[in-house]
């Protein structure tokens, strides 16, 4: 689907699930999510974008090395999940790398390559992120992609405890270009 030169992001199968389990349900990936979940809580995050890249085109697609090997999720999709929370309706893009690619900027490339796609497939006025303000990696490379803090989209996660501070979540976004 999209190449890079060090990756490949492609539409996810269901014969990835074991695999995505295993690079992302880790204490250290799953620190900012609520910590590791069992398998029944992660497929449906690939039944998701499965249907998200059916119904739309898009989604948050499988990140591979040229090799095959499954590195984590990166892409965009059109945020309809939250009715009522301010980022309903904008064009999502977000990531999960496993640790071990950590550093080696796979993150940035993924999602560098992803919001050339939605420049070139989609009328979005904007590409947005969000995450809990504690998730400093997350949020450095919203800054390092070139997007700008959007304050007035900051919402509370419907899925996360009242008084938990990974479920404040802060909003940034990227303009398309002129």
């Amino acid at each position: 689907m999209i190449d890079t030169p060090r990756l490949r992001l492609r539409a996810w199968r269901e014969a990835d699930k074991a695999d995505f389990a295993a690079v992302v349900n880790t204490p250290a990936m799953m620190r900012h999510f609520g910590g590791v979940k069992p398998r029944t809580d992660i497929d449906p995050l690939i039944d998701q974008q499965i249907a998200s890249q059916t119904a739309d085109g898009c989604s948050m697609w499988a990140v591979t090395l040229h090799d095959g090997t499954l590195a984590g999720i990166c892409g965009v999709r059109w945020q309809r999940l939250y009715r009522g929370l301010p980022v309903f309706g904008e064009l999502e893009i977000g990531w999960r790398v496993g640790e071990r690619w950590w550093g080696q900027g796979i993150a940035r490339e993924a999602a560098a390559a992803s919001i050339d796609w939605a420049w070139a497939n989609s009328d979005a006025p904007r590409v947005a992120a969000w995450t809990s303000a504690g998730n400093t990696r997350s949020w450095g490379l919203m800054k390092r992609l070139g997007m700008h803090r959007l304050p007035a989209l900051d919402f509370r996660h419907p899925k996360v405890a009242a008084g938990d501070p990974d479920g404040a979540m802060i909003v940034y976004a990227i303009d398309r270009p002129a």
